[in-house]
């Protein structure tokens, strides 16, 4: 619904572009109107922000929110709530859902559904396939984020492995081209052997051998390899490995790269040491790998080799986590804990709050050409979240909203939480309440 109200945050330790500055901002309907270090202006609501932090809405690049067809998981209201809880002010959610969004209908289809459900701001992926190029290259530019392509087997089957495809789609689409980079044939090798010896209960802690350093090397290099040989715009989703960081340039402004990387909070939370206790709730596709990988992916992401985190969220319910390794569905549900996962990070002297910001707000907006978001400007849309640093909580299955209804990380004991998440000017979320309406609209990009 349209936002007339006014608001004004008062006092706030305003993170943008590098700094960190104690500040006024008045909010005039969707947008910033004016940022101060005083401003004096009467608002229909006022808020005190004393003490907290003050970020630009995060923008999620990479989710899965299940809705058409799997809404048994999740769906594009439940999940885009919980997001708004964690600070995630706009998604992009990705293309294999049932039906898949490789055709102009179904994502239309998407857009509608998220028109009057969606809690955040809402991009949708178009989804190339081996057979639906005429669709690929007539997509809106102003509508579309950009293509997302599995180069490893995925759910909804849309694996593509056409060279010639590939090449042509690389050559002709001017959008960037999202991809998940995973080869096929080594991951099918190396499943059979593990089926020969264990049969379908394969140990979970032998899922980052099956989906392996190499599958994922050799797959994300050639795409690599054949971005640099056709100029196509290329980002490469969810990095999981040191090897990988080697494949991509560490000058930091995403503007100016043709070829972008990405990681994901749970391989920079969790290691292959997580196995034995998190089993298939830490089953992702790539595979969670080594401590020696995480580190090389922090070190990589502090170095600017690797530009945007994301979440890849990708919720199942417990009954399918629960069956034997062949049939454990990969994924999991992130949304909400992403934030206080980066947040715990910086307080054990990983990441700056300034390089969180940059990560999952600026960047996603400069590399997506998002227009007027993912920035503390005027004129700017009034996405916004307000962060105590000493507000601790521990993740249970009584605040968990994933419609799941679990979390890998049930257990962890945080030390700091979003308290307020602002959406295009309107107060969303409030210290664990929900505004009775929403704000949220899709995406535009400058195009």
């Amino acid at each position: 619904m349209p936002n007339n109200q006014t608001l004004l945050i008062r006092n706030a330790k305003v993170v943008n572009e590098g700094q960190i500055k104690t500040l006024d901002l008045f909010v005039e309907g969707a947008f910033i109107s004016k940022i101060a270090p005083q401003i004096d202006d009467v608002a229909d609501v006022e808020i005190n922000a004393m003490g907290k932090l003050l970020l630009p809405g995060l923008i999620d690049d990479q989710v899965h929110f299940r809705e058409p067809g799997l809404t048994h998981k999740g769906t594009i209201e439940t999940e885009s709530r919980a997001a708004v809880a964690g600070g995630i002010t706009t998604f992009f959610e990705m293309p294999n859902t049932n039906p898949q969004t490789t055709n102009w209908s179904e994502f239309q289809n998407k857009i509608e559904i998220a028109k009057t459900s969606s809690w955040a701001n809402f991009g949708f992926m178009f989804g190339g396939t081996n057979d639906n190029l005429n669709e690929v290259f007539a997509v809106d530019p102003q509508l579309v984020p950009g293509i997302k392509l599995f180069l490893g087997s995925s759910t909804g089957n849309m694996l593509v492995d056409k060279p010639e495809v590939l090449r042509e789609i690389f050559s002709n689409t001017k959008l960037p081209i999202s991809v998940h980079c995973e080869d096929e044939q080594t991951i099918r090798h190396n499943l059979s052997v593990f089926i020969e010896k264990y049969g379908d209960d394969i140990p979970m802690s032998f899922h980052p051998q099956i989906r392996s350093e190499e599958a994922c090397y050799l797959s994300s290099s050639t795409a690599v390899s054949l971005a640099k040989e056709t100029g196509a715009r290329l980002h490469v989703f969810h990095l999981s490995t040191a090897k990988e960081t080697q494949l991509f340039d560490s000058h930091s402004d995403v503007k100016t790269k043709n070829i972008t990387s990405e990681v994901c909070i749970h391989h920079l939370w969790f290691s292959d040491a997580d196995y034995d206790e998190k089993e298939s709730l830490i089953k992702w596709n790539p595979a969670v790998k080594t401590a020696q990988d995480r580190h090389g992916l922090w070190t990589a992401l502090n170095d600017d080799r690797i530009d945007i985190i994301a979440t890849d969220h990708a919720p199942h319910t417990m009954e399918e986590k629960m069956n034997p390794y062949t049939k454990a569905p990969s994924g999991g549900p992130m949304v909400q804990h992403a934030l206080s996962v980066l947040l715990e990070s910086h307080l054990q002297g990983k990441i700056s709050i300034e390089k969180i910001v940059e990560k999952m707000a600026h960047n996603p907006a400069k590399l997506f050409d998002i227009d007027r978001r993912g920035f503390v400007r005027e004129g700017y849309f009034a996405d916004l979240v307000l962060v105590d640093m000493d507000a601790p909580y521990t993740v249970s299955k009584e605040n968990i909203l994933y419609k799941c209804g679990w979390s890998p990380l049930e257990g962890q004991r945080f030390r700091s939480r979003v308290t307020q998440s602002i959406v295009n000017g309107f107060l969303t979320y409030d210290n664990g309440v929900f505004s009775s309406e929403s704000a949220a609209m899709a995406v535009k990009f400058k195009r």
